[in-house]
């Protein structure tokens, strides 16, 4: 059941700081966690919700950032994550696990889920998964980055071929060669000239092209495949016409 009556009234963005939606079948989880946020100043949780069905709910009602998410609600099901992602997204996902299988921890990052902790991770790490994460950011160890280059290497190998390698716009490039530096969207938008919707646009495609699900996976695929020394040597000309200001501190 959502726990409508812990919800938080309706804010502005600003007064709520970092908005998080609690997601576990275990009300003595959800009583934690929301006792370690509620002591963060920047950090509110604006509803809870004890089951998959309920937590559509609580993301079509509350605009949220953050959403901490048993595993256990999600077992056995193949499309959660991406249904998640499509109703919400601007929400940030952060699963819990209890036991890390290489496989289930892959398939995660793959479908769109922004960090795995486990279910014993304590108070201070999990506030700072929280910020990292909702600040555009993946927290991921160092054993699941191993993992994810494995599967991310076996899956690339079908695509090493010159007859499937995907085309890609000049401002396509642009975009990946920023992507590649670090930069968020608003940056990318401010240096290419354009807005941060055009660039999620953009990157929905570069993602369907090249196979990749995140900012991740894309990195990784540019460094794997070299991809933009293969159009150029110089990933400084691949930047479409754009301001010459440096970056304004309110990006």
């Amino acid at each position: 059941m959502l726990n409508s009556h812990e919800e938080a009234p309706e804010e502005s963005s600003s007064l709520l700081g970092i908005r998080v939606i609690l997601a576990d079948s275990q009300a003595i989880y959800r009583v934690g966690m929301r006792k370690v946020f509620a002591i963060e100043d920047d950090i509110r949780v604006v509803a809870q919700a004890e089951s998959l069905a309920n937590l559509h709910t609580a993301l079509q009602r509350y605009p949220t950032d953050v959403v901490v998410l048993e595993g256990q609600l999600i077992a056995g099901t193949t499309d959660a994550i991406p249904e998640l992602v499509r109703a919400a997204p601007d929400a940030k996902l952060i699963v819990q696990v209890v036991e890390t299988d290489e496989s289930n921890i892959v398939e995660l990052y793959r479908r769109g889920v922004r960090g795995v902790v486990p279910r014993s991770i304590t108070p201070d790490l999990l506030v700072k998964c929280v910020r990292k994460i909702a600040a555009g950011e993946t927290w991921i160890d160092n054993q699941s980055i191993s993992w994810v280059i494995d599967a991310y290497r076996a899956q690339a190998t079908s695509l090493t071929s010159p007859r499937v390698q995907p085309k890609l716009s000049k401002k396509e490039l642009a975009i990946i060669s920023c992507i590649t530096r670090g930069m968020r969207n608003k940056e990318i938008a401010y240096q290419i000239g354009t807005t941060e919707q055009v660039i999620k646009n953009y990157l929905r495609k570069v993602y369907d092209k090249l196979g990749v699900s995140d900012r991740l996976e894309l990195a990784l695929y540019c460094l794997h495949h070299q991809l933009l020394k293969k159009y150029t040597s110089d990933p400084e000309q691949l930047l479409v016409a754009a301001p010459t200001a440096p970056l304004r501190s309110k990006i």
